[in-house]
Parts: structure tokens; sequence; C-alpha cells
């Protein structure tokens, strides 16, 4: 294929990508109880059933990154998708916890292999700015919409049972998806230039992953089991290894040797557009996870009638992000700005309203007036932190805008979902669940205001260049 002739063809493939692995992430989060109840785990092992896949996206998605600009971004994408639609179905094959563990592992690992490729193939079919503005927008349309399918397919699949068990099929579904997605990347999607031949830094990614490890598994499992001494250790340990890592990166740079990230990617711009993604996906995580449970256990909503609130934020989310895409060009940063005002306003409301009556009507509107305004931020993000990278750097920068973004999801579950079931722990009355939220959604307000600071301290010209 010529990658001239059809670059929003090979956009259409590469985006199943973001769009498999955000569904797998809250379609779980969901049918956790179905799930439970299906292989008889301990609480402990459902969490693990969580963490794992989390732990082993976001350890990887640098080195995935990475693998695309070394070996080629379709060969990478292609053995991604494999492998997930592969671990996705033994998933759903799983007889016992320790099995369902281990799979949800790697197929987490698997998509930290496959995302990176998408984000670096939009720098690649898409040089013009104003395109790779509406190519990015589809991008935040897939990331938005794919988290409210899953929240809703959760809800579904977990009352459903067609030849297997309900949650069974939450993970057998990415079968049909994952197969028409390799059909069409082997017959459609171009591979990318490759650069001249250099030595992969495996020990670069040693003591990355080791690193990440570190900081992820503490954060998920920590507060679940009371912060005990070793979570705490493995945080300062994580602080020395990446410290190590700048160190170790920065000598090979020196000394001719291919590093696995070169830090020069790393500037004020780039810089505060990370932080930027990092408090935006604390509050969008957690807020997905805390409201689909107020919905379920404090206003005694079913999860599939709950996952039908998310349509409506789903709908204005996919609307605002194009409208996005169209002015982030022209008016750059002053577009998630505008976005994080009216999620503000939505929050501060659902603070104050959402109480144990609340109507159905004031559910549906300020969670919609929450998707209007997250469509304006989420896909930009994307945009202004990549506009300054250049096309050398894509696979390294997707990894490690990804790492982030994976990161923070957790760091979102962990720290506002903790506030959040902190204020439930002593009594699962409905006063309670409405406490709890009033809580988290404080602190997704700071999140938010914390992200816009990020996007008032971007240079100006961060925006503009391409």
């Amino acid at each position: 294929m010529d990658k001239k002739n059809s670059p929003w063809l090979a956009l259409i493939i590469v985006l199943t990508a973001p769009l498999l692995s955000v569904i797998d992430v809250f379609i779980v989060n969901v049918a956790v109880p179905a799930i439970q109840k299906g292989i008889h785990a301990a609480d402990g092992q459902i969490q693990l059933v969580i963490a794992g896949y989390l732990l082993g996206y976001a350890s990887f998605l640098i080195t995935g990154g990475r693998a695309g600009d070394q070996f080629g971004r379709k060969k990478v994408f292609v053995w991604g998708m494999l492998s997930f639609t592969l671990f996705s179905c033994l998933c759903g094959l799983s007889q016992t916890p320790l099995q369902l563990i281990i799979t949800r592992f790697f197929q987490g690992l698997s998509a930290s292999f496959m995302v990176p490729q998408t984000i670096a193939f939009i720098q690649m079919l898409f040089p013009d700015p104003k395109e790779r503005a509406k190519a990015i927008g589809f991008y935040g349309i897939t990331l938005g919409a794919a988290s409210i399918i899953g929240q809703i397919l959760g809800g579904y699949l977990s009352e459903t049972h067609f030849l297997f068990d309900g949650w069974r099929l939450i993970f057998i579904i990415n079968l049909p998806i994952g197969a028409v997605a390799l059909w069409a990347a082997k017959r459609y999607l171009f591979e990318t230039e490759k650069p001249p031949a250099q030595r992969f830094d495996y020990s670069g990614i040693a003591i990355l992953t080791t690193g990440l490890i570190c900081l992820i598994y503490p954060i998920i499992q920590g507060r679940e089991s009371g912060w005990p001494l070793w979570s705490v250790l493995l945080l300062v340990l994580s602080l020395f290894i990446f410290l190590f890592f700048i160190y170790d990166q920065q000598r090979k740079l020196k000394t001719g040797i291919n590093p696995l990230i070169d830090v020069s990617l790393f500037h004020r711009g780039f810089n505060l557009s990370l932080f930027a993604v990092l408090f935006e996906f604390m509050m969008h995580t957690s807020y997905l996870l805390t409201s689909a449970v107020f919905l379920q256990k404090g206003l005694n909503i079913s999860p599939l009638k709950s996952g039908i609130y998310f349509i409506i934020p789903g709908v204005l989310f996919t609307l605002s992000s194009m409208i996005a895409s169209k002015l982030v060009p022209k008016f750059g940063k002053l577009v998630p700005l505008f976005g994080v005002i009216i999620t503000c306003c939505s929050f501060a409301l659902q603070v104050l309203l959402f109480k144990a009556n609340v109507s159905g009507v004031i559910i549906c509107f300020l969670m919609g007036l929450y998707g209007l305004g997250n469509g304006f931020i989420l896909p930009t993000l994307l945009n202004l932190a990549l506009r300054t990278v250049p096309q050398k750097f894509a696979g390294s920068a997707a990894g490690v805008y990804s790492t982030f973004q994976q990161t923070a999801s957790a760091l979102g579950i962990c720290i506002i979902g903790g506030i959040f079931y902190n204020a439930v722990s002593q009594s699962h009355s409905s006063e309670n669940y409405v406490r709890a939220f009033m809580q988290s959604t404080t602190a997704n307000i700071i999140c938010l205001l914390l992200t816009g600071l990020m996007l008032l301290l971007l240079p100006k010209n961060s925006a503009a260049k391409a």
C-alpha cells in the first residue's frame, strides 16, 4: 500500500490497538464480581487480575515504542496484535485465578507493543500539522469511546450466557476484532523505514523495566495491602533505578551507543505536556471507576443500566473531540484549557447534586457535560506533546507518552480510588457512597486544575510547531 494514497485507511487499522487495549481496562472493572464468582477467586487474586494487566502494559510501553523504531512498526504492530488476541482468548479459557492472572499480564505486555505503533504511525502518516491534528483527534475519540464501550460491554456481557459464561465473553470478543485487524494490517499497512542497523539497548530495557515494575506494582497493590514496608521500599528503589537509567542513557549517547531513549527528546514543552497527561489520566481513569461504582452501589443501579449512563458522555466526548481536532492547529493550548473549565464545572455540580435521590436527568446532564469538556482535553494533549518531536523519535515519544498515560491511570486508581474506597470501608450505606463520591470528585477537580496549570505553563510556540 502506498502510504500517500490511503493514510486514513492505515489510521483506521492501527486505531484497533488503542481501541482493544482500553476496552480491556474498563470492561474488567465492571465485570469483576462475575469474574470472581466464575473462577472462585479471593479478593487479593481478583485485584491481581486487574493489576497484572496494568503492570504488563505500563512496564513495557517504552520498550514497545522503541522496538517499532528498531524493527519496523508494521512488524511490531502485527506481532503485538497477534499476541494480544491469543492471550485474550487464553484469558477467556482460564480455569483458575493463577491462569487468569498470568494471561492478563501477558495480554497487557502484548498491548504495550502494539499501542505505541499507533502514535508513531500517526507521526509518519500525517506530516502536515492540520491533518495530524485531525488524526490525533480520532485517536482521542477512540480512547474515549473505548472506555465507554468497555463500561457498557462489561455490564452487558457479565449478565449474558451464550456458549460461555458472560465474563469469558469479555475476553473472547477480542478474537474477531483482532483477526480482522491482523488481516487488514497484513494487506493494507505499509512498513516504515528502518534506521541503519544498530544494536538494540537490551540493558536499557532491563533497567527501565525493573524501575517501572518497582514503581507500578506497589502503586497498584500497596494501598490494598495497607502500604507495608516492602511497598515503600520498592517505591524508593524505583527512584534510584530511574536516576541510574538516565545516567546510563546519557553515557550511551555520548559514547555513540544506541540508547533506548534519546534524552534530547525531553524539553520543556514535551515535559510539561507529559505532566498534563499525568494529571488528566489520573482524573479520567479514576472518575470512570468511582462513578461506575457509585451508580451501582450508591444508587442501586444494575451494571447494564449504569453502563447505559455512559453513552451520553461518550457521544458528547466524540463530538467535542472532533471539534477540538479542527480548533487546536489554530488555538493550541486554549482548546484543552476550555475543556478544563467545562469539566471542572461538571464536577463541581456533581459534588453538589449527586445525592442518594438524584434524578436520572441530572445524572445524564452532568455526566454528559463531563464528556463534552473532556473531549476538548484528552485528544489535544497528545497533539501538543508530539508537535515538537521529530519523526525519528516518533516511537520513543509514543512509548514515553503511553507510559505516562498508563502510570497515571494506575496512580488515579490507587490514590483517588483509594480516597473513594476508604470512605466506604466502614459502612456500605448509600450515604457513605455519596460521601465517597464527593471526596473522590473533589480530588479529581484538583487534578484538573493541575492539568490546566501545566497547559498554562506551556510555551506558546510549543503548540505551533509541526
